[in-house]
């Protein structure tokens, strides 16, 4: 459910926004770009943890792997 927020930005930034986006997409630009910036969730990111380690071709690539994480390097 959408909240009314009041916020302030500067004049430029504003004026920007206004001359670069369609008429009633300001909320909607915003609300995108913050979200970009603030990055997925802990829920959305166990979801597609979730979902990618039912890939099977992932655990393949892991597997791949799991020998270069127990061989012992030259030291």
């Amino acid at each position: 459910m959408p909240v009314r927020l009041n916020i302030t930005i500067d004049e430029d930034v504003y004026q920007r926004l206004k001359s670069t986006l369609p008429p009633k997409r300001l909320s909607a630009f915003i609300n995108a770009a913050v979200r970009v910036r603030l990055g997925p969730d802990r829920a959305a990111l166990d979801r597609a943890y979730q979902t990618a380690s039912r890939e099977v071709w992932r655990r393949e690539v892991a597997d791949d792997w799991l020998t270069t994480e127990t061989e012992q390097w030259p030291g």
